[in-house]
């Protein structure tokens, strides 16, 4: 204990500055990247910082308080949970349903994991090109089949009913691929030694799922959760690019409208304002996620 006691206060000593040396390189890029624009978006939020202005006066909490008596930042916020809950709650039961089903190594198998992967590993971006292009209601292959079967064709897009139900749909098109290959990895993790114990024991698939399966997924539903959970609170691309948040605000989501506060209205402090609530935001169901999911290992 005394040596230890001893070889700690050396190693700081002696071999701190050297570790310090090595990582100051990485340490540069963080604060220069990351540390600096955070603490910079947190101090544009409290001034009416315009671009271009001569002036930044202080604004204190206005642009805050600003923002919860805005109707549209209102309205935004409600589709950014809107669109988190429901493409959440989808993928997590439509990607565990694919895992189960597709968990087998065979070539069918395979095959089919393959095909709902394929869409993870295209950008948002070109997914929604493409989708705007197959629900335009004039030239699309949707408005083209609902001819063919003798109805009218759906202005998907610019219905206020139907605008954002399409976008979640196709965020959840995107990313089921996603959840469900993690979801498969986890199910290879859980030791086929407690499916024959419940199989002995007589245990139907419904109760092995419940008792087994779904405990032992409990580490890997939190990680494909929490990854869903903040892609779609941070949507952007899909909405920008399928909608530009129409019509009448009704797929305006926390990005989008951070986009056009501060690079079309150049109204930057408010802008960064809009940021940080959505950091709170996100924080806060990260948190709440933690406490539904979490597991020791008793369980």
């Amino acid at each position: 204990m005394t040596s230890l006691a001893r070889k700690v206060p050396a190693a700081l000593g002696g071999r701190g500055p050297a570790g310090w040396l090595f990582m100051a390189p990485s340490l540069l890029i963080l604060g220069t990247f990351v540390l600096f624009p955070i603490g910079r978006s947190l101090w544009y939020s409290l001034h009416n910082w315009t671009v271009g202005a001569a002036e930044q006066p202080w604004a204190g909490l206005d642009n805050y308080t600003r923002l919860f008596g805005d109707a549209q930042f209102q309205r935004a916020l409600a589709n950014t949970l809107i669109i988190t809950v429901a493409s959440t709650a989808v993928l997590v039961v439509v990607g565990l349903g694919l895992a189960l089903a597709l968990q087998s190594e065979n070539v069918v198998s395979r095959v089919v994991r393959s095909v709902f992967f394929f869409p993870t590993v295209i950008s948002l971006t070109t997914v929604g090109m493409v989708w705007r292009f197959l629900l335009d209601p004039d030239i699309g292959l949707v408005g083209g089949v609902t001819r063919a079967l003798g109805l009218d064709p759906v202005n998907w897009l610019q219905s206020t009913a139907l605008a954002l139900p399409t976008v979640i749909f196709v965020n959840v098109w995107k990313n089921a691929g996603f959840v469900m290959i993690v979801l498969v990895a986890g199910l290879k993790a859980i030791p086929g030694e407690h499916y024959e114990a419940a199989s002995l024991d007589g245990a139907g698939r419904l109760q092995t799922l419940r008792s087994i399966t779904l405990p032992a997924l409990r580490p890997t539903m939190l990680f494909v959760t929490f990854m869903v959970t903040v892609q779609s609170l941070q949507l952007f691309d899909l909405v920008y690019v399928m909608t530009s948040g129409g019509p009448l605000d009704h797929t305006e989501t926390l990005v989008t409208k951070l986009y056009r506060d501060g690079f079309v209205n150049y109204e930057t402090g408010y802008a960064a304002a809009t940021s940080w609530v959505l950091f709170i935001v996100v924080v806060l169901v990260s948190a709440l996620q933690l406490r539904i999911f979490r597991y020791n290992d008793a369980d």
